[in-house]
């Protein structure tokens, strides 16, 4: 089937206590691990691209690879530009193919994070595209953008009703004390603000740095609410390790073939895991 927007995925993942993964790639087979673990245990997906990648790739590279994904897949599957500040290349995103765009703009005041993302809501919802938006700041690093602990700040339960009224966005990211990367020690997430937001906003939240939190903090958060879970460094580490694991047994190895295919699986099992976890496993005949 075609690439479709995440909205209506997000919507059923919401009402029916459950989570879509969303998975950054960065390569093709990257990108094929993610679609074959979702194929596999009929699960609905969002395959995500950084700004970064986006610009190491090309936009159009990358929405033709998931589009070829997609209509060899039986699952629903929507393509997100994650973690972005820029209008422009948000547009440019949309014109290439992506289904689901994400306005970054939590750094800004509140006022200002209404109006760009409103900007943006606008556009998108005209090309039938998903709109989602930041309130608070998530800390850790995602390609060049920056939160130091210190910095990183939780959103505010009444903020995020109104921003979401205010904007008419699809989906709501607030930040609840995750982090992007590996977490340093336990995350200190604030369930009780889940919980909160969750019963003033309606629409599908997003769970921001997924990569590391414990099993059982992830299958509370889904359960308060959070309909999308981002994963992206754990994934980078799997697919990593795996290559490296073959050069360390051959250094000598020239073969990108011989170091792909199991790097490939390893992440495909990492997205399995992380499907089944969230609850996604045969949830894609959802999408009616």
């Amino acid at each position: 089937m075609p690439l479709v927007s995440s909205t209506p995925l997000l919507q059923a993942a919401r009402a029916g206590g459950y989570c879509v993964g969303a998975f950054n790639v960065h390569t093709l087979e990257m990108l094929q691990a993610v679609v074959e673990a979702a194929d596999e245990l009929r699960a609905p997906l969002i395959i995500q691209s950084t700004v970064g990648t986006v610009k190491h790739l090309g936009a159009d590279y990358i929405a033709a690879a998931a589009t070829v994904a997609a209509n060899r897949s039986s699952v629903p599957i929507a393509l997100h530009l994650d973690h972005c500040s820029d209008f422009d290349l948000i547009v440019k995103c949309i014109r290439a193919g992506y289904t689901s765009v994400m306005i970054d703009a939590s750094h800004s005041p509140f006022d200002e994070n209404v109006a760009r993302t409103k900007q943006v809501v606008e556009v998108a919802k005209a090309a039938g595209v998903n709109t989602e938006a930041e309130l608070g700041k998530v800390g850790g690093v995602e390609d060049d953008i920056v939160v130091e602990d210190q910095d990183a700040m939780l959103a505010d339960p009444e903020e995020c009703a109104k921003f979401v009224e205010l904007t008419g966005v699809d989906t709501l990211a607030p930040a609840i004390g995750t982090a992007h990367g590996i977490y340093k020690g336990e995350p200190n997430i604030d369930f009780a603000r889940i919980e909160k937001i969750a019963s003033l906003v309606t629409l599908p939240l997003v769970l921001h740095g997924g990569s590391g939190i414990p099993d059982e903090q992830v299958k509370r958060c889904v359960s308060l609410g959070m309909a999308k879970m981002n994963v992206a460094t754990e994934l980078r580490i799997a697919f990593s390790d795996a290559i490296k694991n073959v050069f360390k047994a051959n250094p000598d190895e020239n073969d990108p073939r011989k170091y792909m295919v199991p790097a490939k699986k390893a992440l495909f099992e990492m997205a399995a895991e992380k499907i089944r976890l969230i609850g996604a496993a045969g949830k894609a005949g959802d999408l009616k």
